[in-house]
């Protein structure tokens, strides 16, 4: 039976007035309410501040359900008003002794919220008072920012890797003899690119396993011609020794990469937007034994020693007298035997704070790995991944590794267009695509009359890892191309760390996921103390690829087997990870803690932006304050004013930018991460 009035009383042994605090904030609602997945405030500068709260779950459909949310005298209550029904909620605070009481009363109009009508007055009254406990929590310290999806029991995290293994396809009953083919090919070279493309060649040998804009090459063929080529390595000394590796996405990267690892090879992954004097300190940094480089960057690495060896891995016509990868795969060498142990790929920092550093990436540890990734996206065998994504980041390289164990087709390409990119996916009927968040942009910019005229049915996947994509760009994308966008968040250090589902983020656009399958995260303080659900502080990740350290620098801190990431986020109530900002973004301004992303992710909601980056800077009179850069979309009229007024409605005047600055493009890497650093500087 559902009644009109509902009361919920709790009572907790915290001040009134610290309770009031987080009551009356309303980022506090979705933090620590399940079922309410953001909260957009329309009106932030008003007496009665206007809320969009999207509510729903995994079995209700998500609305936008718009509030006013009214203050009364400080520390005594507050309402939260339903104006379409007449509906509210309010809510009265009692101190005695050092406790509070808490009195939430519902008064619902006969013609609710539909979806609230239907529930039942327990599961209200339920849900309330464990949000309040959440909100004291909040201010005790519980220790409840913590999450670990079956790394606590090894014999779960095994039962969860067969199930995935069995249900992808990745093991599947098969010929004793291709599976003794595929086990011998792991037991010489382990779960690494070059035993997953041997092992793929032993069960699929005629299957194409990379595409490129030259040719194609199919498994058996790939692992003939890396053997050959591994071999040339090895007679030329560089067996054991460390090589770079400069190329944009092609077959030969990927030859040259699976070859070094059989030679038992590091091979230094570079960024193919380096400065040629970085590529310099990076060669004497790793003590580069030869460069693997394409024709059009041989300009950047013209100051490496002259003695340095350099063979060309494209086919355009190479320097006079360059000896190309073809060259040493038709010298026909063979491998003297199995190398005391396979080849590293070392994948350098993004590098937007500084100088890359080098980061030791681990192979796959089993099909434990695999399993992480299909635990959250549903990869399956034979799938067909377009990877525009650089393979020398993190993210591109994380996908090449997991296509050998799922024995997919690669496709690849020199450089991405957003048309080019729907055009491939509707003639190679690509299954699965690998972006990084300025390719989902980009995308989105097409007109509408381009999009549609290419057939994306084929598409089941679009993974997006490498920077946050904003909340507007994600729902716009979910509406246009459906339920089939995937949020990756993870680095260099930690691999992937969290994966937000089409489900998570229809719920909750900004969230950057929940744990795969044998990840940890914990939000800790300064101290390396555990956080409450829904405070803010230092992300901690924990999984078994976790990387194997820095060639050249210290690493980053560790609690509990688990490494900072470097960022500042925090955990809801419904279990999923949110991130703000990266520690060394946040200002303090006028006394506040501010992070660039609150403003950055209201802005890309105004129809007139097409990209906007939030940078803190010196301040006389505040200590910091922030700027804002913007990029306009053509004939939008937008002035620094609209701006400024836009966001002082929707944050905290400590958010507003005093400077906003419109650009026609925003500084961004290889990898298209934007490079906030040179926006900060003064020009």
């Amino acid at each position: 039976m559902v009644t009109d009035v509902i009361d919920a009383v709790a009572d907790y042994a915290v001040p009134r007035s610290a309770l009031w605090s987080v009551l009356a904030e309303p980022q506090s609602y979705p933090r620590l309410f399940r079922g309410i997945g953001a909260c957009e405030q329309v009106d932030a500068a008003a007496e009665h501040p206007t809320l969009n709260l999207r509510i729903g779950g995994s079995d209700t459909e998500i609305h936008t359900l718009q509030v006013q949310l009214r203050l009364g005298r400080r520390d005594e209550g507050l309402e939260i008003h339903h104006a379409a029904s007449g509906s509210f909620a309010a809510v009265r605070l009692r101190e005695d002794r050092g406790r509070t009481k808490i009195i939430v009363t519902y008064f619902k109009a006969a013609q609710a919220y539909p979806a609230l009508r239907q529930v039942p007055n327990s599961a209200v009254i339920g849900w309330t008072l464990t949000g309040l406990t959440r909100a004291a929590e909040l201010i005790t310290g519980a220790p409840t920012a913590y999450l670990d999806n079956g790394e606590d029991s090894p014999l779960r995290r095994r039962a969860g890797v067969a199930k995935r293994m069995v249900t992808s396809g990745v093991v599947r009953t098969y010929n004793p003899g291709v599976g003794l083919k595929q086990l011998t090919s792991l037991a010489k070279w382990g779960f690494s690119l070059a035993g997953g493309y041997a092992a793929a060649a032993a069960h699929s040998p005629a299957r194409t396993a990379v595409i490129d804009d030259r040719y194609a090459s199919t498994f058996d063929r790939l692992h003939g011609r890396t053997n050959a080529l591994a071999g040339s390595l090895e007679s030329l000394g560089l067996g054991g020794t460390g090589v770079g590796l400069l190329c944009r996405n092609h077959t030969g990267m990927v030859e040259v990469m699976v070859a070094a690892g059989k030679a038992g090879t590091d091979c230094v992954l570079l960024n193919t937007g380096l400065p040629a004097r970085q590529i310099e300190e990076i060669v004497h940094r790793h003590r580069l034994s030869a460069l693997f480089v394409d024709s059009e960057f041989e300009h950047l690495v013209r100051y490496a020693p002259a003695d340095l060896p350099r063979f060309t891995t494209d086919d355009r016509p190479p320097d006079a007298g360059r000896t190309t990868i073809e060259d040493l795969i038709a010298a026909r060498q063979s491998l003297s035997g199995k190398p005391p142990r396979a080849g590293r790929l070392i994948v350098l920092t993004s590098g937007t704070s500084g100088t890359p550093k080098g980061a030791r990436r681990p192979h796959p540890r089993g099909f434990g790995t695999v399993a992480a990734l299909l635990s959250r996206i549903p990869f399956g065998v034979n799938e067909t991944l377009f990877i525009p994504s650089p393979l020398f980041h993190t993210w591109g390289l994380a996908a090449l590794q997991i296509a050998t164990a799922i024995r997919a087709t690669i496709v690849l390409n020199d450089r991405f267009d957003a048309q080019d990119c729907l055009r491939r996916v509707q003639e190679q009927r690509i299954t699965a695509l690998i972006v990084v968040p300025v390719m989902v942009n980009r995308i989105l910019d097409l007109p509408a009359h381009v999009r549609e005229r290419y057939d994306l049915s084929s598409l089941k996947v679009v993974a997006s890892c490498g920077a946050p994509l904003s909340g507007a760009s994600v729902l716009q994308f979910l509406e246009i191309f459906g339920d089939i966008l995937y949020n990756v968040y993870g680095s260099t250090e930690v691999s992937w760390a969290s994966i937000a589902d089409p489900a998570d983020l229809r719920m909750s656009p900004t969230t950057a996921g929940r744990p795969p399958l044998g990840t940890r995260i914990a939000v800790l303080d300064p101290d390396r103390r555990r956080l409450p659900v829904g405070a803010v502080g230092r992300i901690f990740i924990g999984n078994h690829m976790l990387f194997d350290g820095y060639t050249d620098a210290t690493p980053p801190d560790q609690s509990e087997g688990m490494l900072d990431t470097g960022d500042i986020g925090y955990l809801d109530a419904d279990g999923k990870l949110f991130v703000s900002g990266r520690d060394d973004e946040m200002i303090i301004s006028g006394g506040e803690n501010v992070f660039p992303r609150a403003v950055e992710e209201a802005l890309s909601h105004l129809p007139q932006v097409s990209e906007v980056a939030v940078v803190g800077v010196p301040d006389r009179e505040f200590g910091q304050r922030l700027a804002a850069f913007v990029v306009k979309r053509p004939g939008a009229g937008l002035d620094s004013d609209m701006i400024r007024n836009y966001i002082r409605h929707r944050v905290s005047r400590f958010s507003v930018p005093r400077d906003v600055t419109f650009l026609e493009a925003l500084p961004r890497n290889a990898t298209g991460k934007i490079l906030k650093r040179t926006l900060a500087q003064p020009s």
